[in-house]
């Protein structure tokens, strides 16, 4: 019988592919020109959000503050490569967002499961020296075309079936086309979590970006539900992890937002996440949906580890909730 030995929640913000130098020098540039949400979920510019930052708003974004932070954040993900890959999986249950990598706008299914053998991760591009913002980018992506990642399209299809007879109409990705490749939120953690120690993966896609047809909040937490049951349910001896990409809160970083949050996995409390504002799952933010299916799906592990560090880069405290987290079976999370 397969079973959840392990549960994973990580960012993957490019943040997290940025240099020191990225962060205390290029994200100053580049937020102001972008657009965000206040706390209701209506959209300002970066000059209000600039009005309605803390007094000490300065003395966060520093240099010393943001190395400091950065520090914090490499060490995290040192960390979590090694939670992963000490965890011997079997498979790994991916799930995260797709941003216009596989789908579109002309397209988009608010839930799938990808069930080919393997899936192909993009090649880097060649780049000028200025674009640091795509060089970060870049660094999930491969050194040639062609690498394509083990996929246990067993278990995919297993999960697919299930969770339509449980009344979740699920979207079915079989291949990609020639110029396709798995979006960042599945490159990014088997590039810096998984490389050294690759297994397979199901990569679940949730729409959580992308209006009108989001999952809310609650269907997130009964997908999870449903996934726990059908792993139960597969034949096969399986060392099952499940991966939360993405988040936390972004582009203005919310630290009650994302404490809350991790306080409400770290206690079960499902009914809390169930009933999240949608409103606060904004842009990046709405990536908390992914940790809301892991803490669905893995109701028997509890909360190990957690590294959360508020990544704010601008005096308006734009940037990302960088958050790592482990989960696992009562007797080891003990230890």
């Amino acid at each position: 019988m397969a079973e959840f030995v392990a549960g994973f929640g990580a960012s993957h913000s490019v943040m997290l592919v940025c240099t020191l130098e990225d962060w205390k020098k290029g994200f100053r540039t580049f937020d102001p020109k972008g657009h965000f949400y206040d706390r209701k979920g209506n959209m300002v510019t970066y000059e209000q959000l600039l009005a309605l930052a803390p007094p000490n708003a300065k003395d966060l974004v520093t240099d010393e503050a943001i190395t400091t932070r950065f520090n914090n954040v490499q060490a995290a993900i040192k960390r979590m490569a090694q939670e992963v890959q000490a965890a011997k999986l079997d498979v790994m249950i991916i799930c995260g967002d797709d941003q216009n990598e596989l789908f579109s706008k002309n397209l988009q299914p608010a839930m799938g499961i990808y069930h080919g053998k393997s899936i192909r991760n993009g090649v880097k591009k060649q780049l000028p020296p200025d674009a640091w913002y795509k060089i970060a980018q870049n660094r999930r992506l491969e050194e040639k075309p062609g690498v394509e990642y083990p996929v246990n399209d067993k278990l995919a299809l297993h999960l697919i079936h299930g969770l339509i007879e449980d009344g979740f109409d699920m979207a079915a990705l079989g291949g990609m086309s020639d110029d396709q490749y798995e979006g960042h939120a599945f490159s990014y953690i088997q590039k810096f979590f998984m490389e050294d120690k690759i297994v397979p993966i199901v990569p679940i896609f949730l729409n959580t970006y992308f209006p009108p047809n989001q999952p809310t909040p609650k269907r997130c937490v009964q997908l999870g539900q449903a996934i726990n049951k059908l792993i139960k349910s597969f034949p096969d001896n399986l060392r099952v992890g499940f991966m939360a990409s993405g988040g936390l809160s972004h582009f203005q970083a919310e630290e009650d937002l994302d404490e809350a949050v991790i306080e409400a996995m770290r206690n079960h409390d499902l009914d809390y996440l169930a009933n999240l504002d949608v409103k606060r799952l904004q842009a990046g933010s709405s990536e908390i949906r992914n940790w809301l299916v892991l803490a669905g799906a893995c109701p028997n592990l509890d909360l190990d580890w957690v590294s959360y560090t508020p990544g704010y880069r601008t005096e308006a405290l734009t940037g990302t909730g960088l958050g790592f987290a482990t989960f696992y079976p009562k007797a080891k999370a003990a230890e």
